[in-house]
């Protein structure tokens, strides 16, 4: 038993120990990548937030960023995030609601729940303009905001129409591509 222990948390490459998630054991560049995977969410989480309430009032005080902003509290790092998701999806709005009138079947942009459509709007605008997210990722955030902020039938939606979407994108849909946003 003793031995079958040791061997279960020896790697399989060179004998070292495995390293556990959790504890001294954690490296510092996965605490990093957890962070950032939080600040992230929490990014994507208030851009989603901001698009569907500017949607719904468009000419309201609160479709300002900075109102916004002060309202909802993000972290620095946060706050970056999503004002890039939010303008870019502001600015290339028109032709992400044609994607999404291309590949969401059977589904007129406006009947799309507001929630929904601004989930999809945002997954769109990361997947085509975010080279270092791979387009999976975007999907799988989509899915779970979904999940949290409407419904569960959303996250199965949100998913098959990102999936139509990804299957027309030039880059690979689990690897980051290596040029930055921008270039």
């Amino acid at each position: 038993p003793a031995a079958l222990h040791r061997a279960s948390t020896q790697s399989r490459s060179r004998g070292r120990p495995c390293r556990r998630l959790g504890g001294a054991g954690r490296s510092r560049d996965r605490r990093k990548l957890i962070q950032t995977m939080g600040v992230r969410r929490e990014g994507r989480e208030a851009a989603v937030q901001f698009l569907y309430q500017r949607d719904l009032n468009p000419t309201s005080e609160i479709a300002d960023l900075g109102v916004f902003y002060k309202m909802r509290g993000l972290s620095p790092s946060a706050r970056r995030f999503c004002d890039v998701l939010v303008r870019g999806v502001l600015e290339n709005q028109a032709a992400i609601d044609e994607v999404i009138k291309e590949h969401a079947q059977n589904y007129q942009l406006h009947r799309i729940s507001a929630v929904d459509r601004n989930i999809i709007r945002l997954a769109i605008y990361e997947m085509q303009n975010c080279p270092e997210v791979p387009p999976v990722v975007s999907i799988n955030e989509a899915i779970e905001i979904a999940k949290k902020y409407s419904t569960d039938e959303s996250g199965r939606f949100v998913n098959g129409v990102l999936d139509h979407v990804r299957e027309t994108l030039s880059r690979p849909a689990r690897t980051a591509s290596a040029a930055q946003p921008g270039e």
